[in-house]
């Protein structure tokens, strides 16, 4: 019984799972569709965030996916959102991944979600949280997705065990007025580790290293750091702040009596990103007050009471630098993200949820941002709803 519960939880951290092996797989002749409708009020704005303030639409999705045969699966996702009052349409998934590798492989190819960390290869509306934690806007753009390959791999172990690359164009993580970027810009590994402790408990644990050949800032092209001066309330899809190697260490903990998540369970989770060398010195040697490195995290818990009701709470730190040019010098400013944050959230199904949150955020050299944010969401799946991954 032990070993049917761990191989369980394999499948369920794996991310060909939640995709291939979904409780009814679509197929050529009868595709899944579904529909995320996301929108919100919201009294202010996040530094980096994507959602304004007022009424507004945020990540809104329409997806196609089936099973093209035996061997191959495919994904079509499309995101409408709302920003300075236009409606934007994007693309945030293209891709085939195989089902039939042998040993534990499986490969992915087209535009699909990056998989560092814990969050940023999930939906956005899967979240417990309006937004992404600080760290992720400033270092990610939100969440990552990107054309690409990868190749991922799960042990034939007991405990839970992925290992896997990517390779990216980069462009979402390029860094500004590069005159001859790369066009193959980011390499990523990535391991995983999981596993149950008892019928009730289960855990996760990851680690990442992207490796980004684009990133990393001149400082004698003052261009570039100016351009990142004051990103205030600029809703950038890319990532605001860059370098050269990211690293990502994530652990997830979660407790639901027996198993059983329907009635009432407890997600604790983090993260820590270390962003180092962000910027390549140039003849004039160091800058005053130049940065060796960025960095940021994030703790959060869910616990939800009962099927109807769930609460969280998160808090999270994100510590940048702005540069600023004054003649033939510069020198840098700290740039900072403080945020604590509280949610309540009615779910009438599965398909539905109704959320307020308040954030009480701390900001410095980033722009003029209120201290208090209260936001007013909702957000409803129409159609196929596959499981969410661990």
């Amino acid at each position: 019984m032990k070993n049917r519960t761990t191989v369980a939880v394999g499948l369920a951290l794996s991310g060909v799972s939640s995709l291939a092996f979904a409780a009814t797989p679509g197929t050529l002749t009868n595709p899944n569709i579904s529909v995320v409708l996301d929108g919100y009020y919201q009294d202010g704005e996040r530094p980096l965030g994507e959602r304004e303030e007022g009424f507004g639409l945020g990540h809104t999705e329409l997806a196609l996916s089936a099973a093209i045969d035996d061997r191959f699966y495919g994904k079509l996702t499309t995101v409408l959102e709302t920003q300075d009052g236009e409606t934007e349409i994007g693309l945030e998934e293209a891709f085939i991944q195989t089902l039939a590798l042998p040993g534990g492989l499986s490969v992915r190819a087209g535009r699909f979600l990056s998989d560092i960390g814990y969050l940023n290869n999930q939906h956005l509306h899967t979240d417990a949280f309006v937004e992404r934690p600080a760290a992720y806007r400033a270092f990610l753009g939100g969440h990552y997705f990107d054309d690409g390959v990868r190749l991922n791999w799960v042990a034939p172990t007991d405990t839970y065990w992925e290992l896997g690359g990517e390779v990216f164009s980069g462009d979402p993580l390029q860094a500004e007025e590069l005159e001859a970027p790369e066009t193959v810009g980011v390499y990523h590994l990535y391991t995983k580790l999981g596993g149950d402790i008892g019928l009730s408990h289960s855990w996760q644990a990851g680690l990442s290293w992207l490796r980004n050949e684009n990133g990393q800032g001149h400082l004698e092209e003052h261009e570039h750091v100016e351009a990142a001066e004051e990103p205030g309330h600029d809703h950038a899809h890319g990532a605001q702040f860059t370098g050269r190697d990211l690293f990502n260490l994530s652990a997830v903990y979660k407790w639901a009596p027996n198993g059983n998540y329907k009635y009432n369970h407890l997600t604790v989770s983090g993260e820590y990103f270390y962003l180092d060398a962000p910027f390549e010195h140039g003849d004039h040697g160091e800058e005053e007050g130049a940065p060796e490195y960025y960095d940021g995290w994030y703790l959060s818990a869910l616990y939800q009471f009962n099927p109807s009701w769930s609460a969280a709470v998160r808090y999270g730190e994100m510590n940048a630098a702005l540069f600023e040019l004054e003649g033939d010098h510069g020198h840098f400013h700290d740039a900072r993200i403080k945020e604590t944050e509280a949610m309540v959230a009615w779910h009438a199904s599965h398909f539905s949820t109704v959320r307020l949150q308040y954030t009480h955020q701390d900001v410095t050299e980033l722009g003029d941002f209120d201290d208090h944010v209260v936001t007013l969401q909702y957000i409803m799946t129409l159609g196929a709803h596959g499981a969410h991954q661990f």
